[in-house]
């Protein structure tokens, strides 16, 4: 048992916590969805271009490819997803 006094701290009334930011991860400006969106694009494409070598060149087709090809389709989805920036543009239709 602890021998601490408990305090019970009055609530305040009329007074709303502080809220918390809701802006866009990126920024929500065109430039930098554009910036970071191409920059997600041009990287997907390079991890896809480091798989393919090794396919083109004859290399066997390991689990380490697979993963590299898997890879740089999530980032190509997410650079897309940046860039086309769905989250919000639907409107509920009010009759």
């Amino acid at each position: 048992m602890s021998d601490l006094p408990t305090e019970q701290v009055p609530a305040r009334s009329g007074v709303s916590p502080p809220k918390q930011p809701t802006g866009n991860l990126f920024g929500g400006c065109w430039s930098c969805r554009l910036l970071s969106g191409t920059g997600l694009l041009l990287s997907a494409g390079y991890v896809f271009m480091g798989a393919r070598k090794t396919m083109k060149l004859g290399g066997p087709t390991s689990i380490g490819t697979v993963a590299q090809i898997v890879f740089s389709a999530a980032l190509a989805s997410w650079g897309t997803v940046v860039l086309l920036d769905p989250v919000g543009k639907a409107q509920r239709k009010t009759a």
